[in-house]
């Protein structure tokens, strides 16, 4: 099974290597990120830049979109995985598109609600995951989180 994950610099990003950690024995991983420093983490793994953006910059989302596109086109994952922000909304919104499996796991810093990218997120994706047992329901499920 190939596995595409996704996520923003900064914790995002430290949170998805902590969760893809545990899966790169088991199955193959391609990553995608927002700045070329991230590439030096992946283990050897294929590392795609796409661009950055946040609801102040929001006309950034065409271009994200079709950079999304392109690199679902090419890695052709069985699944994609986010830790979010926007770009990987984006991502798993055109993976839903392509009617492939999708994960949304909500940043651990969201402690009293999901991120605003997680609440539209939950509407398309496959599963959602919040890393805080007080934030589930029906449709977000929890599975621990990375400080443990």
């Amino acid at each position: 099974m190939k596995i595409l994950a996704v996520a923003s610099d900064g914790g995002h990003w430290v949170e998805l290597t902590r969760i893809t950690k545990t899966l790169e024995k088991d199955f193959t991983l391609s990553y995608v990120g927002t700045h070329w420093n991230q590439a030096s983490s992946v283990n050897g793994n294929m590392f795609h830049k796409i661009s950055d953006f946040s609801r102040t910059d929001c006309y950034k989302l065409v271009v994200v979109f079709f950079q999304a596109a392109r690199i679902m086109i090419r890695e052709k994952p069985d699944v994609v995985i986010t830790t979010g922000a926007a770009p990987g909304g984006v991502l798993i919104l055109v993976a839903a598109l392509l009617r492939k499996k999708t994960v949304w796991i909500d940043s651990i810093a969201n402690v009293h609600r999901l991120s605003l990218s997680g609440r539209i997120a939950s509407f398309f994706v496959s599963r959602t995951y919040t890393q805080w047992k007080e934030l589930t329901n029906g449709n977000i499920r929890f599975a621990g989180n990375v400080l443990s």
